[in-house]
């Protein structure tokens, strides 16, 4: 935990650097234009839909009709929406962790290295396309485990649960990986993540757990859905700092765990081995020979 903490507090320090936050532009430029595209030809026709499916249950409409009745009728038109912004929530979080880790992740992993850990060697252990297929599997992985587990987000415990837990899951797998692709052999990363998994995935899942923040917003009323041209923008950039934040974690623990690593083996190497003890013949040892005592001189 001591070097999850120091970690910690050395990540949030370098969020100020002029360099992370020059970064941080370029993803939410791209994701903010990325969503604006997408709501200004599939907005209203996401809307008709998911209106027209829900109308389509019978327990939903008698739940409307309920709302009616109560004087809150006008109600029935955030449902859609609110529905339509549950739903493109996971595809913002997912653009932008790729993003940041494309864009962002080597050159905040090299300025850690940089300033931190300048005599740690870099022994290229993953290439650019290693990473971006470990990264691509991840989270098809994880995209996997949101769609099986949407029935259970229906239970009021666990969507406070289930989605902060595979969205750290796959940013511990991304952003971890990552930090080591550079510094590490393959088998040191191997090792690494072996050893370390644990407190990487509580960073991974303490990120997620932050990066469910914005999320909140879609909850707030009527109110906010008049401000989605403003409150996407802003959640996209909290989503990049979160991630930008999440990445800089990750670096400084997975390069601290390997210099400890590397320490290890060579104090180990150092360690000088003993000579082995001379073998002693054995008196029924057929390869012995039997040589007969010295005479000592009679006095």
């Amino acid at each position: 935990m001591g070097l999850v903490l120091d970690s910690f507090w050395r990540a949030a320090a370098y969020c100020l650097h002029p360099r992370v936050i020059a970064l941080s532009i370029l993803p939410l430029v791209l994701m903010v234009a990325v969503s604006f595209a997408l709501g200004y030809f599939f907005w209203d026709p996401a809307i008709a839909a998911v209106t027209g499916w829900l109308e389509s249950y019978e327990l939903v409409k008698a739940f409307l009709g309920w709302l009616e009745r109560l004087g809150a009728g006008a109600l029935r038109t955030v449902f859609a929406p609110l529905l339509v912004l549950a739903l493109a929530t996971p595809l913002i979080v997912v653009g932008v962790l790729l993003l940041v880790a494309v864009f962002m992740t080597p050159s905040m992993v090299d300025l850690v290295g940089q300033r931190r850990f300048p005599q740690l060697e870099r022994k290229q252990g993953a290439s650019f396309f290693a990473s971006a297929f470990w990264s691509l599997g991840s989270l098809l992985l994880a995209l996997i485990a949101l769609v099986v587990s949407l029935p259970l987000w229906l239970i009021p415990p666990l969507v406070l649960v289930l989605p902060p837990l595979i969205w750290g899951w796959l940013t511990y797998r991304v952003f971890a990986f990552d930090a080591l692709a550079q510094h590490a052999s393959a088998d040191e990363r191997h090792a690494v993540m072996a050893r370390h998994r644990m407190p990487l995935l509580v960073i991974g899942i303490l990120t997620g757990y932050l990066g469910a923040a914005p999320s909140l917003l879609w909850a707030s009323g009527a109110m906010f859905i008049a401000m989605a041209p403003l409150l996407v923008p802003l959640a996209i950039w909290i989503y990049t700092l979160v991630l930008a934040f999440a990445s800089l974690w990750f670096a400084h623990y997975a390069l601290g765990a390997l210099e400890r690593l590397r320490a290890e083996t060579l104090a180990a190497s150092a360690v000088p081995t003993p000579p082995p003890a001379p073998a002693v013949p054995r008196p029924d040892d057929p390869d012995v020979i039997d040589v007969p005592a010295r005479q000592l001189p009679e006095a």
